[in-house]
């Protein structure tokens, strides 16, 4: 049986970790066998716990690199971004080593030792990692993928894949029109055969079809369809293509069927209780090392603005149970004396400058901890709507209430692919993003998210 291309992603992803894992490893023996030559003793006695100390990190420094989007499987970045993420991560990294050897002494490598093995380790994954953009960015190392339909939905493609970043794991090779079926694509990416299917796409070397036909019923060849995946040649529906390669699920081409039968939507026990332990330890443990920055941010707000410190408000929760979520107030005390609830626009006059600093940073957020803790939210997951806005998407926006499946999350896959929402057309882009979640969440899908949301905090990417 055939890997599914998402697996496949997922598996080379993971073997790119170990292979990084191992050279980090490799690294610290270079750097203490440099370190220590000439001093048989000192090199003996660091020998007795190198394994821990080299796996140490290792771990750490790809850990580091896990939160800044260095293992993403829908990663796109120029070089200049991957130098940036990788000097970053190694800096984070070094620095959560320094914090292990002040706690562990005993998994201490010495600073000599600790500067020649980043050092080396970075100059060596950057050359891998600049090694397999220039190898695979190669259309001999992409999938050849061939589209059946020139219509409306086919054109989706070239409007929401259309830059060369977008295509990273895949050369387009054109499209193929249906039978009896409009042509709206651009009649130089068009590909015109006498050729059955079976045979066109033996000739043209395709890996894979992709089927975006405006109607189906007539304008689908399945019997050839069928002799092509018999050949090898992977048959892929259009809204399946887009969740694998663009991490979003397309909601003017998916059919409730699609969502009803295709996986997914893992409400299990051992995904309760995972969840709510994941939920637990992630929000305590950030408490831990948070709770003297919500005291300066306490004190903060209270001196420019006074009372009250925390801002409540209604937002709506799983299964469309409303709940209060607290936050640090950031804009002024009247800034809704009105009763009408608004979008915060950019530089919206109503924030003060406390606040404008804490949404950036996203120390606003801070108390929502305690909704993590109390249970009305988890840790990942859809951001929470107030009623009204989601009464509005209700009616306007198609599946929106299938994100209410799940806790809403302090953090998400949303915010990770999307900025900040301050529309209805907003609140419909990000909802693609919250299906993907909700339809493949998991454990290590969570934690992933988690390790990537440090990026956005120090960056301030999507805060308002």
């Amino acid at each position: 049986m055939k890997m599914p291309l998402k697996s496949r992603k997922s598996r080379a992803v993971f073997n790119l970790w170990l292979v990084e894992l191992a050279l980090i490893c490799v690294a610290v023996t270079v750097a203490a066998w440099l370190r220590f030559y000439g001093d048989p003793e000192t090199h003996l006695a660091f020998a007795k716990d190198a394994p821990l100390r080299t796996a140490l990190v290792a771990f750490c420094t790809t850990g580091a690199m896990a939160a800044f989007g260095l293992y993403q499987v829908h990663a796109r970045y120029r070089r200049v971004d991957l130098v940036l993420r990788l000097g970053i991560s190694f800096i984070f990294g070094g620095v959560a080593l320094l914090v292990m050897y002040y706690v562990v002494p005993r998994t201490y490598i010495g600073r000599g030792v600790l500067a020649m093995a980043l050092t080396q380790a970075f100059l060596m994954l950057l050359l891998l990692r600049l090694w397999l953009q220039g190898v695979f960015d190669g259309d001999s190392f992409k999938r050849r993928v061939l589209v059946l339909g020139a219509g409306q939905t086919a054109d989706l493609i070239n409007r929401r894949l259309r830059r060369r970043s977008d295509r990273h794991s895949f050369r387009l090779v054109g499209f193929l029109p249906a039978r009896g079926q409009p042509e709206v694509v651009d009649a130089g990416l068009l590909v015109r055969s006498d050729l059955d299917l079976v045979s066109l796409a033996c000739e043209q070397g395709i890996h894979e079809i992709v089927v975006a036909v405006d109607e189906r019923r007539g304008g689908m060849p399945t019997d050839q369809l069928l002799a092509c995946a018999q050949r090898g040649i992977q048959v892929t529906d259009l809204p399946d293509f887009f969740e694998r390669e663009a991490g979003m699920i397309k909601l003017n081409v998916v059919e409730p069927s699609v969502l009803i039968f295709g996986g997914g939507f893992d409400h299990s026990l051992p995904r309760q209780l995972s969840k709510r332990f994941f939920d637990l330890v992630a929000a305590s443990a950030l408490l831990l090392v948070a709770w003297p920055f919500m005291l300066l941010v306490v004190a903060c707000v209270w001196l420019e603005s006074g009372a009250p410190v925390l801002y409540r408000q209604v937002r709506v929760g799983e299964s469309g149970k409303r709940f209060e979520l607290v936050k640090f107030r950031s804009m002024r005390i009247d800034a809704e004396k009105d009763g009408v609830a608004r979008w915060a626009d950019a530089n919206d006059d109503r924030t003060t400058r406390v606040g404008r600093f804490i949404r950036k940073t996203r120390l606003d957020e801070l108390p929502q901890l305690f909704n993590v803790l109390r249970g009305d939210m988890s840790f990942v997951g859809p951001r929470p709507e107030r009623p009204q806005f989601v009464d509005q998407f209700n009616r306007e926006i198609r599946y929106y209430g299938i994100r209410h499946s799940v806790k809403p999350g302090l953090t998400g896959w949303a915010q990770l692919r999307y900025p900040y929402g301050a529309s209805a057309a907003d609140a419909e882009e990000k909802l693609k993003f919250d299906l993907f979640y909700v339809k493949n969440q998991g454990l290590v899908f969570d934690l992933m998210i988690l390790l990537q949301t440090v990026e956005v905090v120090l960056f301030g990417r999507g805060a308002r």
